[in-house]
C-alpha cells in the first residue's frame, strides 16, 4: 500500500481508472507471485516486465494489452494459455511458501481455505449508528453513483455494507461527514461480542487506527469513558481525524509503554469491558494483504505468541469483577 501510494503521488497526472488498473494488477502479481515466476521462466526480456504483463493480463479485458506487447510477448502469452496449471504442485499453483502450505494443510478443508485466501476481498464499510441507519445509507447509495458497486448489507454485522470493486470511499461526502467508516465485517462482529453499554468504562487495549474504538463509542452513545490504548503514537495519530469526524466525545486516546505503563496499572480491576485485538502475523488477511505471505516467516509466529500472551495477561488484569474480556 505504501509503495503504491508513493508511486501514485509521483505520477499524479494519472486518471482514477488507470490508478485502479495498476493497483489491481500489482495486487494480482503479489497474490500469484510464485505461479507467475514459474510461468515467467519460459519467456524472454526483463523478468519484472513479464510479471507485470501477467498481472495486467489477468485483470484487464481481453486484448487490452495487445498494443503494448512485442510479437514475442504475444507468442509467450499464447503458449501460457496451453499450460494446465491444475497439474502443478499446490505450492506453485496457489502461490504459497512451503512453510505456510504445510501449516495450512493441517487445518480442516485446507484446499478450500487456500483457494479462498487467494480471492480478492470485497470492501466492507460500517455506518456510524450515532449519525445514520444502515437502511437510510443503503437507500442513499442505491440512488447515487455508489450503486454501480452493488452495495449490500453484510450477512452478520447489523451496521455493515459490502461493495464489489474498489470504490474511493474516502472521497465520498458520507465519509467526510463521519457517517461511514471502512471496516471489515469481522472487526464489526468483535464489537458485537463486546456488547458495550452506556456509561461504562471500556478499554480497547490495542486500538491501532481506531476502527473498533469508533463503533464501541457509538454504541455507548458517547457516554462513559472509552480508553484507546496503543504502544504506537503514529497509529493513534492516524486515528485522531477519525475520532473527530465521528462526533464522539467519550474517547481517551493513550499511548502506553509495553508492560510497564503506570496508567494501565491504575486501571486494574476497573473496566467493565476490555477488548484485546492482539498484534499478529496477519496471515488471516491474505485476501486483502497478499504481500504478507512473502514477508512473514515461521519464527515470527512464535514471537507473536509470546507478545500476545504478555498483552493478554496485562489486559485481563484491568477487567472488573463480573466484567467481560474479548480476545481476538
Amino acid at each position: 500500500d505504501q509503495v503504491l501510494s508513493r508511486w501514485m503521488r509521483a505520477n499524479s497526472k494519472m486518471g482514477a481508472r488507470d490508478r485502479a488498473e495498476v493497483t489491481e494488477a500489482v495486487f494480482n502479481v503479489l497474490r500469484h507471485l510464485r505461479l507467475y515466476r514459474n510461468l515467467a521462466e519460459s519467456g524472454s526480456g526483463h523478468a519484472v516486465r513479464r510479471l507485470a504483463i501477467l498481472g495486467l493480463h489477468a485483470t484487464m479485458p481481453p486484448g487490452s494489452l495487445d498494443p503494448g506487447l512485442e510479437p514475442a510477448e504475444k507468442s509467450w502469452l499464447e503458449h501460457l494459455r496451453r499450460i494446465d496449471v491444475s497439474t502443478m504442485p499446490r505450492t506453485i499453483r496457489e502461490s504459497l511458501p512451503d512453510w505456510l502450505d504445510e501449516k495450512l494443510s493441517a487445518l480442516p478443508d485446507s484446499d478450500a481455505l487456500i483457494v479462498a485466501l487467494n480471492q480478492p476481498a470485497p470492501l466492507d464499510i460500517r455506518v456510524n449508528p450515532l449519525k445514520i441507519s444502515r437502511d437510510d445509507m443503503l437507500a442513499a447509495f442505491a440512488a447515487g453513483p455508489a450503486a454501480r458497486f452493488e452495495p449490500q448489507p453484510t450477512p452478520y454485522s447489523p451496521w455493515g455494507i459490502r461493495f464489489q470493486g474498489r470504490p474511493s470511499v474516502a472521497r465520498w461526502p458520507a465519509f467526510e461527514k463521519g457517517e461511514i467508516e471502512v471496516q471489515d465485517e469481522g472487526s464489526q462482529i468483535l464489537v458485537t461480542l463486546m456488547a458495550p453499554r452506556r456509561g461504562e468504562m471500556i478499554i480497547d487495549f490495542c486500538a491501532g487506527a481506531g476502527g473498533k474504538t469508533l463503533l464501541l463509542g457509538a454504541l455507548m452513545r458517547s457516554t462513559g469513558r472509552l480508553y484507546a490504548f496503543d504502544v504506537s503514537q503514529a497509529r493513534l495519530a492516524r486515528a485522531k481525524p477519525r475520532f473527530a469526524r465521528s462526533g464522539l466525545s467519550n474517547i481517551v486516546p493513550v499511548v502506553i509503554e509495553p508492560s510497564t505503563d503506570q496508567r494501565v496499572k491504575r486501571l486494574r480491576g476497573k473496566a467493565q469491558r476490555v477488548l484485546v485485538d492482539a498484534p499478529c502475523s496477519g496471515l488471516g488477511t491474505l485476501r486483502r494483504n497478499p504481500d504478507l505471505k512473502w514477508r512473514q516467516h515461521p519464527e515470527v509466529i512464535s514471537e507473536f505468541q509470546r507478545l500476545q500472551r504478555s498483552i493478554l495477561k496485562e489486559a485481563a488484569a484491568c477487567v472488573a469483577p463480573g466484567g467481560r474480556l474479548v480476545y481476538a
